[in-house]
């Protein structure tokens, strides 16, 4: 079976979810021409649909390609025999995954790519029992998916590696930047990375040695700063190893190997303190001051993003 994607502009897809991630999937294709119908099953969310993803462009200067973009309410009312690729973007539920993929079996003609966004299942798990597992792939973005350029292609135990590679240069025409996760792992790549991150410093948080600002700082204007111009590896490779490795001999046996999440964590999800979405989590919030931070976090992104401009794979139709 033939699972090569041709050009984006040669590429009908259709995203499965209208919500914030799969608007912005969209505009990722929307971007490099590829005509794209995003599968919403209420309609009252249309209108914003629409208006959410012609800003994406706008502020790219792309408007034009709005005309690309169809929203409907059913998988019925797509004609499945012109669409090269599915992407579900659907809340994070794996039997309602699995559902939705049997459908998509059933629908979808024989080389179609179907894909997954999910960040928290195994591809594998939410494959299994499909007849034609070897076409189903991860493919993981961030948000917001339409700045942050990264995007994670992901083999199941049984897809077909033409499917990861025909995802990667679609990614690249699409301006994106893809890395290929050859095994399917708990958290791909970039989110093991974070949490390993994250453990340290709940760790030293918990342990009353730093404070969350002290976190936050720390990690914008020491090492994450660094990350702009070049990775963990790219940048021990500057500094050299030998040092690294020398530093790793003494810090490595400190460091948290917790195979849970910290009580510092898991108390503020009992106690409803999610961060901004209810007011509160390691910092307070009012609406005024997270409009504000929403605001500067946006522009620190799209910032980055010039930064990085240089380094992006140029948007190929």
């Amino acid at each position: 079976m033939a699972y090569k994607l041709q050009s984006p502009s040669e590429t009908h897809s259709v995203i499965v979810g209208g919500g914030t991630m799969g608007t912005d999937i969209a505009t990722v294709l929307l971007r490099a021409r590829s005509r794209c119908v995003v599968v919403e099953p209420d309609s009252s969310l249309h209108e914003g649909i629409f208006k959410r993803i012609a800003q994406n462009l706008q502020a790219i200067g792309r408007q034009e390609n709005h005309a690309l973009l169809k929203v409907v309410s059913a998988l019925e009312e797509i004609d499945w025999s012109v669409v090269h690729l599915v992407i579900e973007a659907i809340p994070e539920n794996l039997e309602l995954k699995q559902a939705l993929f049997k459908d998509l079996e059933q629908l979808a003609g024989a080389e179609t790519i179907l894909c997954s966004n999910s960040s928290s299942f195994p591809i594998s798990d939410i494959s299994e029992g499909l007849q034609t597992a070897e076409r189903m792939a991860g493919l993981h973005f961030f948000m917001p998916a339409h700045i942050v350029p990264l995007v994670e292609v992901v083999l199941g135990k049984r897809t077909d590696p033409e499917v990861g590679e025909s995802l990667v240069v679609l990614m690249k025409r699409c301006g994106s930047v893809p890395v290929l996760i050859r095994k399917d792992v708990p958290g791909f790549l970039a989110n093991r990375l974070q949490h390993a991150i994250g453990r340290e410093a709940y760790s030293l948080i918990q342990s009353g040695i730093v404070t969350p600002e002290d976190v936050d700082a720390a990690v914008r204007f020491g090492f994450g700063f660094r990350y702009l111009a070049a990775g963990p590896i790219m940048q021990k490779e500057i500094a050299g190893w030998d040092v690294h490795a020398a530093a790793a001999a003494t810090i490595y046996p400190d460091l948290s190997n917790a195979a849970i999440p910290p009580d510092i964590l898991t108390e503020k999800i009992k106690n409803g303190k999610y961060g901004m979405k209810t007011g509160e989590g390691f910092y307070q919030w009012t609406p005024e001051t997270m409009q504000e931070e929403k605001q500067r976090y946006d522009r620190a992104l799209r910032q980055g993003l010039e930064i990085l401009s240089e380094d992006l794979p140029d948007i190929e139709p």
